[in-house]
């Protein structure tokens, strides 16, 4: 396989999973684990997740239609509780990592998100903001769901950023956290790397691309 690019997702992969603040939450607040994510994953085209994404509700609306998924599920929980545990800490071997792809192939990211929460363009309301706006402006092309009305794992937007970059699927190299997003990538043709471990993430990718990584990032 010859690379000449490598494509990122954003949370989970450049900062860590929400997945574990929502289990937070959960413990908490009496909420039964992994609700949230299953009210996600309801409905997954036309829930309120999927609608906040393409920038087709506001807030008030995502915080109105999630109680009310949540809701029909037998434990209510407000949109606006969810929305504050996106955020996540910086991994600085994932940043590194990009930053030495960048020397050798086009890097671009594809992000699900939500004009109104953490988009680069956003009033920042929690610090997943600031470090999307320190660590977009190193790829070549980022594609925000919000602003293009497409998200993952809609095959239309790995295109469109294939497109934009102006190479194959077959010379990409996708990471992302979800297996989900992962899929179509692949039928694509990308070689896809499911962002778990950072070691592990960074051996996969060095296979991939014949790079070396840092095992540490130097303070």
């Amino acid at each position: 396989m010859t690379v000449e690019a490598v494509i990122w997702d954003f949370g989970g992969v450049f900062t860590t999973s929400p997945f574990e603040a929502f289990a937070r939450y959960e413990a908490e607040n009496g909420v039964p684990k992994d609700l949230i994510r299953k009210v996600n994953s309801t409905n997954p085209d036309t829930n309120a997740w999927a609608l906040f994404e393409r920038n087709e509700i506001d807030a008030k609306g995502f915080d109105d239609l999630f109680l009310a998924e949540s809701t029909a599920l037998g434990h209510p929980v407000p949109g606006r509780d969810v929305l504050p545990l996106l955020s996540g800490a910086v991994r600085p071997r994932m940043v590194a990592a990009l930053r030495v792809c960048k020397e050798h192939f086009k890097v671009g990211c594809i992000t699900n998100n939500m004009v109104s929460h953490h988009s680069p363009g956003a009033d920042e309301p929690q610090q997943a903001a600031g470090a999307m706006g320190q660590i977009l402006p190193l790829f070549d092309h980022v594609i925000e769901s919000s602003k293009a009305g497409v998200r993952k794992p809609d095959p239309k937007i790995y295109l469109m950023m294939c497109e934009a970059l102006g190479v194959a699927p077959e010379t990409c190299v996708y990471l992302d956290d979800l297996g989900i997003n992962c899929k179509p990538a692949a039928a694509l043709g990308m070689r896809a790397i499911k962002v778990t471990d950072v070691d592990l993430t960074l051996a996969e990718l060095s296979a991939a691309t014949g790079l070396i990584f840092e095992a540490e990032v130097s303070a």
